[in-house]
């Protein structure tokens, strides 16, 4: 138990460090290199996540991932999920544009919302709330807001906050092992009720 953990500490280590100088020669590249760490992240999350039994229909359904709004990855999180499973379960990788009605993200597992998205934060996670999904987001206040995820960046380290409350709203089980590694962030107030 403890060895899995050290690895587990070990490989969020290497994935943690950025640095934008040691990719200057391209204009976008520590955004890549950001992006690229972020995907990996991603990745792992959905192996220290349960989802509620029926929320797959099938044993070898596949771990769908959803970007909504200006995809910051590329094909980043399309080659890190490429060939990998997690137990019987391949990846899925889809985009998707914003839209007042968003059945579509309903099939995702995780759904990372792009910072593109940041005038519609409260609609997505009030369209997703209460479904198992994992949602991921960059965008301050995302979880506060009612995301469970939120990427930040703290001396040039990726680093990630959790809403527990929202992760037990969606019925999902994070792992404390994940939990360790994370800031755990208290839900606002104003998210908590039920409009209407």
């Amino acid at each position: 138990m403890l060895r899995r953990l050290g690895i587990l500490i070990a490989l969020f280590g290497m994935t943690l460090n950025w640095t934008p100088a040691a990719d200057a020669q391209a204009g976008d590249a520590s955004d890549s290199s950001e992006y690229l760490i972020k995907a990996g992240f991603i990745y792992n999350f959905a192996k220290f996540v349960e989802w509620p039994s029926a929320t797959f229909s099938q044993p070898d359904s596949p771990i769908v991932i959803g970007v909504l709004g200006t995809d910051p990855f590329g094909n980043v999180l399309d080659r890190i999920v490429e060939d990998k499973k997690i137990g019987p379960r391949g990846f899925v990788v889809k985009r998707f544009k914003w839209s007042k009605d968003l059945k579509d993200v309903k099939d995702c597992k995780i759904l990372f919302v792009s910072a593109s998205e940041k005038a519609h934060i409260d609609e997505i996670l009030l369209s997703v709330k209460g479904l198992p999904i994992l949602t991921v987001g960059e965008t301050p206040g995302f979880a506060e807001r009612g995301g469970v995820i939120r990427f930040t960046l703290e001396d040039n380290r990726v680093r990630f906050e959790v809403n527990v409350d929202a992760a037990h709203q969606a019925e999902l089980n994070i792992s404390s092992r994940l939990l360790t590694l994370a800031k755990i962030i208290p839900q606002a107030a104003a998210t908590v009720r039920n409009p209407g």
